[in-house]
């Protein structure tokens, strides 16, 4: 099979986890910011899209190079082989970006690229007049950055955090592949207890039973690029048929998920139920400051609120007052919270063993690590 250069996007601050998802699949790659760079066949498109839980697209890069005006920028994209990927009747909308470019209008540089490639596949293909644009979706993307091009197409559609659970929500719900990554961050494994003590619409909680079950992000959701003539039927069957193969439903888990709000709480059921995995993940109403366990050796994963509205500010600000008292005696157990407070740690009334920045969309975060002393049985 051909090989493709392929790039796993990521948000910044989780490009070193991308990078171990996509090695722990087989495939040596850089890392980039943003970005992660690999080489694969047609299956390592198929199976980067389902398995990676913490990257946001899989890309092909069809071309890179220099173009400081727009005449050099529809020359070297006509030279590129886009009849490889594009078929004559192709949907191939041109998304675009550009920073630090000679090339600054986004707009020219969009539909610069368009003519280019339907003059190139007008000729390959020997047509005339308009292209039919009635076949499979291509999404290409032309980003400028300091005057170099890099043209891709994506082969996942709709962004790998959309695991296809997700029946209702919140005002202000995770990423699937941010919660995903926060609990990879963590030292839990799944024989252990894991809580999330802010669960809103159950996102982190239903990753943790993903992950501890080995069940593929992608399993229960559809691919762009299963619309591509050249992305076989029999590569998805056989990447649909490994993950099966993989899931381990047998594992018992110890997972609960809590929320001030009892109409969070509902739908947080309502996802994981949609998952697949309605019968393993506990969801209840309580307050942090509620909190109580005899359990040893867990692990907690949360993402409170951050107190951003003014008004809002004393009283989170509290809530990390109890929320720190309520987890003293849990000697046993690590504790995880992602805040923009940068006065968590006063609050919370403990030092982070470690802490990590992090972007929860444009946010600018801290995720907080205190970890337990480990309990020998």
């Amino acid at each position: 099979m051909k090989k493709y250069s392929l790039v796993a996007t990521a948000a910044m601050g989780l490009e070193a986890i991308v990078a171990k998802e996509v090695r722990d699949l087989g495939y040596e790659c850089t890392v980039d910011n943003g970005k992660v760079h690999f080489k694969g066949d047609e299956k390592a498109i198929a199976r980067c899209n389902m398995w990676l839980r913490t990257a946001d697209r899989v890309k092909i890069i069809v071309g890179e190079f220099k173009a400081t005006t727009f005449d050099e920028l529809f020359e070297k994209t006509k030279a590129l082989n886009w009849q490889d990927y594009l078929p004559v009747n192709a949907q191939f909308p041109v998304a675009g970006k550009s920073v630090k470019s000679k090339l600054f209008s986004v707009s020219d540089c969009q539909a610069i690229v368009k003519k280019a490639i339907v003059n190139k596949l007008s000729t390959h293909f020997n047509k005339t007049g308009w292209l039919e644009e009635n076949g499979a979706m291509y999404k290409i993307e032309i980003s400028m950055l300091k005057d170099v091009a890099t043209l891709t197409i994506d082969t996942s559609g709709h962004g790998l955090h959309r695991r296809g659970y997700r029946v209702g929500q919140g005002e202000a719900p995770i990423k699937e592949t941010l919660a995903a990554a926060l609990i990879q961050l963590t030292n839990w494994t799944p024989d252990r207890p894991f809580a999330d003590p802010f669960c809103g619409s159950g996102t982190i909680a239903i990753e943790a039973a993903l992950i501890g079950q080995n069940i593929a992000p992608g399993f229960n959701r559809e691919f762009i690029s299963e619309e591509w003539d050249w992305m076989s039927e029999k590569i998805w069957d056989e990447v649909r048929m490994e993950a099966e193969d993989l899931a381990n439903y047998d594992q018992p888990l110890d997972i609960t998920g809590t929320d001030i709000d009892h109409r969070m709480v509902k739908i947080a059921g309502e996802n994981a139920f949609e998952a697949g995995l309605g019968e393993l993940v506990t969801f209840k109403q309580m307050q942090v400051r509620d909190f109580t366990t005899m359990k040893e050796n867990g692990v907690i994963v949360g993402n409170p609120p951050y107190g951003e509205r003014l008004g809002d500010k004393p009283s989170v600000q509290k809530m990390y007052q109890e929320m720190g008292q309520a987890f003293e005696p849990l000697e046993t157990w690590s504790i995880y919270m992602l805040t923009a407070d940068e006065e968590f740690e006063e609050h919370y009334g403990k030092k982070a063993t470690k802490k990590r920045k992090l972007f929860n969309g444009f946010i600018k975060t801290d995720y907080y690590q205190y970890w337990g002393r480990r309990k020998r049985d």
